[in-house]
């Protein structure tokens, strides 16, 4: 159903009580206040309005912080925690998009990542002369994002199929295949050397690959997914998809187009799985068959479930968090158990908060809130 068919649905009639029901189920997340008949400006300044009304004193904070990062903090801050969660959160927002907001929950996106990083050492520079086709950066670039995203699609149409753990192990199944296949092959993908010596390109005199820049590319590329993702969950498709997440069946009854909406969803993901994957190698400067093995996949689901799945910063919140760790945790245990300590912080956070840690901020909020608004009287 079209943006179209979905505003006309929602101005018409409703049949029966039971079908009204349904119809606004489904509808906007928020209440209509205003007529069909309002003019384009009013609905714009509206729109406006909410927008610049949800704005709280803690977003501009964070995004002070995070505008104003590299410029109080360490280039080993800003380019090894900073940029690295950065590009890893976008990736792992793929997921958090499939797994929030689709119901469908993948393992393959790190491999759609490693992918487009493949293709793009591919089909650009790299110190392996002879398998690198020298293309220019932007072609290179666009070539792999799509290829990548292609992937995607095709792995959505073929897993949107089947449900729970069956979804699962076919994903699984994909990144474990496409491990062997560039391990195996030397011909195209270098085999377990991989490639390296790739880098973002010089564009108006800046080097990317230096610490403040690389950062504000990552931030650049991390907002405009974040709000894309935003955006898009408030649009007809997002609504529907949600509604295909909680009752396939009923969504399929009103007419929707249950496995196009969930392929639709999986090209979305890798087209962002595919952009945090060309960060990634611009990061590392190389690219090898363990940069997309079973644990980086593993590692993936672990970002988006330690910041909630059903909160799309929550996958920067994760990202961040998994980086310390893997970064600092050196201090606190020995290197080999450093898979210990994530697995402890893992199994904590789905014990304790299934939303993850912005479910834990969520109630200790609520928890502050009603001790300041209904404080304890003292016994008579």
């Amino acid at each position: 159903m079209s943006a179209a068919q979905w505003r006309r649905a929602m101005k018409a009639p409703a049949l029966s009580g039971q079908g009204q029901a349904r119809t606004a189920h489904f509808a906007s997340p928020r209440p209509q206040t205003q007529s069909a008949d309002n003019s384009g400006p009013d609905r714009a300044a509206a729109g406006q309005r909410s927008f610049w009304t949800a704005i709280k004193l803690r977003h501009v904070c964070v995004a002070l912080f995070v505008v104003l990062y590299p410029f109080f903090s360490t280039p080993f801050f800003t380019f090894q925690i900073g940029a690295q969660a950065l590009a890893l959160g976008l990736i792992a927002l793929s997921l958090t998009f499939l797994g929030g907001y689709g119901g469908m929950v993948s393992l393959a996106q790190m491999t759609f990542a490693g992918v487009a990083a493949y293709m793009y050492a591919v089909f650009g520079t790299s110190s392996n002369v002879a398998i690198s086709l020298g293309w220019p950066w932007w072609l290179a670039l666009l070539c792999a994002v799509l290829i990548a995203t292609l992937l995607a699609t095709a792995v959505g149409w073929l897993s949107v199929r089947t449900e729970g753990i069956y979804t699962i192990m076919i994903t699984l199944a994909l990144g474990v295949a496409t491990f062997y296949l560039v391990q195996q092959n030397y011909s195209v993908f270098n085999g377990f050397q991989g490639f390296s010596r790739i880098g973002p390109p010089t564009i108006f005199g800046v080097e990317w690959r230096q610490p403040v820049p690389f950062y504000f590319l990552t931030l650049a590329c991390s907002v405009s997914g974040y709000f894309f993702i935003k955006h898009l969950i408030r649009t007809p498709f997002g609504i529907a998809l949600q509604g295909i997440r909680d009752n396939p069946r009923r969504m399929e009854a009103l007419g929707y187009n249950v496995n196009a909406h969930r392929v639709a969803a999986y090209a979305v993901a890798g087209f962002l799985a595919a952009v945090g994957g060309i960060l990634m190698v611009w990061y590392n400067g190389r690219i090898s068959p363990g940069t997309i093995g079973t644990t980086a996949m593993i590692n993936i689901l672990i970002i988006a479930v330690l910041g909630g799945m059903k909160h799309p910063i929550g996958a920067f919140v994760g990202a961040i968090v998994f980086v310390l760790i893997q970064n600092f945790a050196i201090d606190l245990v020995a290197r080999e158990r450093f898979n210990l300590l994530i697995g402890g912080v893992f199994l904590s956070i789905v014990l304790f908060s299934p939303d993850g840690l912005l479910g834990l901020w969520k109630a200790l909020r609520a928890r502050l809130s009603n001790q300041f608004t209904h404080p304890r009287q003292p016994p008579h």
